[in-house]
């Protein structure tokens, strides 16, 4: 899928630009070719669907200069530049100002091939994170992907129609995998804020000068703006907000305290309180705490919602059956009530892994969705849980999964649904009122 993309070949000589094409043409990928940077410019927009291979050393604009004007027109078009024996040097200033790698003449073309497809694999995924943050502009559309009919997620989605109108700071807790980024999306999407920049950094894993470089902007020599002016006016998410230092802790606080009351820029912070012996106030200094803790939405785990469990298992089953092309795998009952009772660590995530696998194993047309869950549960150490839920609630959820998955594969026939489960109309539409579903969803 990745190799659909284009890749745009910059170099003045034309024999090293027909065999860069010509190479990467026979793996698949789709070639272009330019004689310099700026006739480059003017084929390579902001939305450019590819990554670009230079050489650095060119007439008119040059390859450092094509990158600093690709870099402050869209950051996450990957550049890999091409340098002679003598400008390794200049290749790892390249590199410090956003170059995504670097061949040094004479290079093998196999590992400029494997360069080029990681290459338009990270494009691919930048493009799709921009194709979601587009999608997540729409407050209606990101609320219908908060899925699920069970009480805890109603809670959520009201929650989440409250807050987004209010001003302050917000607070998002859960366990890993349950949502809470997509939930920052949404109180965004629903907000005053919908129509302003939505900015999103990830705390851990960065050193504290790298992550206030990044939010607060290097003393010089800086490429594109630091977070917190690309955030003005609109919202700044803080992933992992726990990971940070004190001395980061403070920063922030400052940050806030600068932002005024009500706040020009709205932080929603994201934390994950699924680390052993530690909640988020224990994380954070108490000061940072209670000033961005104005509204504070804690995600409900996957194990506690229910019915939602077998709805967006058999979703996932069905979008993952339609990527690999072939059948939709039927989920029987012991399987159903193994979903429902299974411990879910990583919640929604785990569940479009194990959805994903038992795609891939049914095409192979062995093993069980039994068989998954249990080796599922043994590699992260849990039980199936004890408390049993009632009988009925079993059967209510299998019953829901099959009228939504029949109605799926009809495209929202109710002659053939009524006919597959040999249902009265009447007795189907009580029955599709009582699970929430749309006979309009499925055509």
């Amino acid at each position: 899928m990745s190799r659909q993309m284009r890749v745009a070949i910059v170099d003045d000589e034309q024999d090293m630009r027909q065999s860069i094409s010509q190479w990467l043409a026979l793996s698949g990928f789709t070639t272009e070719t330019y004689a310099d940077g700026q006739e480059a410019l003017a084929g390579i927009g902001a939305d450019f669907p590819g990554v670009v291979i230079t050489d650095i050393r060119m007439p008119n604009v040059d390859g450092m200069t094509l990158l600093k004007k690709l870099v402050a027109l869209d950051s996450t078009i990957p550049v890999i530049m091409i340098t002679g024996h003598g400008d390794v040097p200049i290749a790892v200033e390249a590199m410090r100002l956003g170059a995504f790698d670097f061949l040094e003449k004479p290079f093998n073309p196999e590992k400029m091939m494997a360069l080029a497809e990681k290459a338009v694999k990270k494009r691919s995924l930048a493009l799709e994170a921009r194709a979601l943050r587009s999608e997540l502009s729409d407050g209606s559309t990101i609320m219908k992907r908060l899925v699920g009919a069970s009480e805890v997620m109603q809670r959520l989605r009201e929650e989440i129609l409250d807050i987004g109108q209010a001003d302050g700071h917000v607070l998002i807790d859960g366990e890993t995998g349950t949502g809470k980024t997509l939930v920052a999306h949404a109180l965004h999407a629903v907000g005053m804020r919908a129509g302003r920049k939505l900015v999103t950094i990830s705390c851990a894993g960065l050193a504290d000068d790298a992550l206030s470089a990044r939010l607060f902007g290097p003393v010089e020599d800086m490429v594109g703006k630091p977070l917190i002016e690309e955030a003005r006016g609109g919202t700044l998410v803080l992933e992992d907000i726990e990971s940070l230092s004190e001395a980061m802790q403070a920063r922030v606080l400052g940050l806030i305290n600068e932002l005024g009351t009500p706040p020009e820029t709205r932080i929603v912070a994201v934390c994950n309180t699924h680390r052993a012996g530690q909640t988020i106030e224990d994380a954070l200094r108490p000061d940072l705490y209670y000033r961005i803790c104005a509204h504070k939405i804690t995600l409900p785990p996957l194990r506690m919602r229910g019915e939602d469990i077998l709805a967006l298992f058999t979703t996932y089953l069905g979008q993952f059956a339609e990527e690999y092309g072939c059948a939709t795998p039927a989920v029987s009952m012991p399987e159903a009530a193994q979903l429902l009772q299974a411990p879910w660590p990583g919640n929604v995530r785990q569940l479009v892994n194990i959805a994903e696998r038992a795609v891939l194993q049914s095409r192979r047309e062995e093993g069980a969705l039994m068989s998954l869950i249990m080796a599922d549960n043994e590699a992260t150490n849990e039980a199936l849980t004890t408390e049993g839920k009632p009988l009925k609630e079993h059967v209510e959820a299998f019953e829901r999964m099959l009228i939504d998955n029949t109605m799926r594969r009809h495209k929202g026939s109710i002659t053939a649904v009524m006919e597959e489960l040999r249902l009265p109309r009447r007795t189907l539409n009580e029955k599709m009122a009582k699970y929430g579903l749309v006979r309009g969803d499925y055509v």
